[in-house]
């Protein structure tokens, strides 16, 4: 069926009007009384209530320039410090391996341009993964047009890297490799100890996107081997628009940024006080609740997918089934398409997220899942559930009661399942 099709369909499952929400639900457990469950964690969380209120006096009282002599800049300066030394406990780094950015984003940008081009006289191989955010891949697809040699490893069906197709594809030119430490759609965790330490015995640096994992699972710098680690705030409830790049001491990178000397000259442009507030505290309170956050989410990702499997018929779980984050769980649906998932999903007080989106009359499938192996029809059909501290046994049973007769309904109406 052509892609044209497709998205005619899609666009007329949009069109039906929504269900109004019931007060109550019958299903065969009895009735549930209408949720609201949010299972999209891995694209933003809520900012924690102690994180906000920490994040105020720095807009209301404390709000000086952290460059400035006065009062109220040393104010701001001694809370900047303050929460690099909270991000650099987190990660097992010093605080002076820590910059504040403007997100992950941005911090892997300066963490593979800058370095490559310091290093550009003498090596000028850098090697990524096919599953790495588009953070990463437009970066590196943008150094590639710089003159740049580029290599992007395959993974296997679920989604790991193979230790000796790295050590295959390095070459004594070999400047960086980067390669994330959890997928963010099918949340498969890789081996990067192994990894950074192949890729060392070539002399190359090593860089980590850990923006899913910081705050999620144990991310230790020194553990891990890594010499560049890229993490954000907003993925472990802090705020938005703040983020860090680890350079381990020694490693050569340089400003991403023109303009003023901010970050030890690394980052120009006035510092975001009350976001690295914020981000400092997150990572406080990620650090004292991992253990905890790690086993309760481990359990419901696994009711959840066990339960979908069970439930629905023609369903394929994604990535690794053992070495993932937990609470994340990928799944394709045969015969449908995500968004339209989505959108029931969402009239019944579930927001998730898919690895698809039609528009402009054109349905491009994940690139992740593509990697995995999977067709372009069955990529189509995903879903990505990802639960937080907040997530209950009560909101997974409830996604269990209603997306089965979603899936059914969408496949009965559906052009691809005839």
């Amino acid at each position: 069926m052509g892609t044209s099709c497709r998205c005619k369909w899609l666009q007329a499952v949009r069109r039906i009007e929504r269900p109004a929400r019931p007060r109550q639900m019958e299903s065969k457990k009895g009735g549930h009384q209408m949720r609201t469950v949010y299972m999209d964690h891995s694209a933003t969380t809520p900012v924690d209530p102690v994180v906000l209120n920490a994040m105020i006096p720095y807009y209301t009282d404390i709000y000086g320039n952290s460059s400035s002599v006065h009062s109220q800049g040393q104010k701001a300066a001694r809370a900047l410090e303050n929460a690099r030394e909270q991000v650099a406990s987190l990660l097992g780094a010093s605080p002076g391996e820590i910059i504040f950015t403007a997100g992950g984003t941005e911090a892997d940008n300066q963490a593979l341009i800058t370095y490559m081009n310091n290093n550009r006289e003498k090596r000028r191989h850098i090697i990524t993964s096919a599953i790495e955010h588009h953070a990463i891949l437009h970066t590196c697809e943008h150094l590639a047009k710089q003159g740049f040699d580029l290599t992007v490893l395959p993974v296997n069906s679920e989604g790991t890297v193979e230790p000796q197709t790295l050590r295959t594809a390095l070459r004594p030119d070999t400047a960086l490799v980067s390669i994330m430490h959890a997928n963010n759609e099918v949340g498969t965790i890789q081996d990067i100890k192994e990894l950074a330490a192949i890729s060392h015995e070539v002399g190359a640096v090593f860089h980590t996107d850990a923006v899913q994992s910081v705050g999620k699972i144990p991310v230790n710098v020194k553990d891990l081997g890594v010499d560049l680690l890229s993490a954000s705030s907003h993925k472990l409830y802090g705020p938005k628009g703040i983020g860090c790049l680890y350079a381990k001491k020694g490693v050569r990178i340089g400003s991403y940024l023109y303009g003023g000397g901010h970050e030890r000259n690394l980052r120009a442009g006035t510092v975001n006080v009350p976001g690295a507030v914020g981000f400092g505290k997150a990572a406080e309170l990620a650090q004292q609740r991992l253990n905890q956050n790690d086993s309760t989410l481990w359990e419901l990702g696994q009711r959840l997918r066990r339960g979908i499997i069970e439930a629905i018929p023609n369903t394929r779980l994604t990535g690794h089934p053992i070495n993932r984050l937990p609470g994340s769980v990928s799944v394709c649906f045969e015969y449908v398409e995500g968004e339209s998932i989505l959108l029931m999903l969402d009239s019944y007080g579930i927001m998730a997220s898919s690895g698809s989106a039609c528009t402009s009359g054109s349905l491009e499938p994940s690139h992740v899942l593509l990697a995995l192996g999977l067709s372009h029809e069955i990529a189509h059909g995903s879903v990505r559930l990802t639960m937080g501290k907040d997530n209950t046994i009560e909101d997974v049973d409830y996604v269990l009661e209603v997306l089965p007769p979603i899936i059914k309904n969408l496949r009965m109406m559906s052009p691809l399942g005839q």
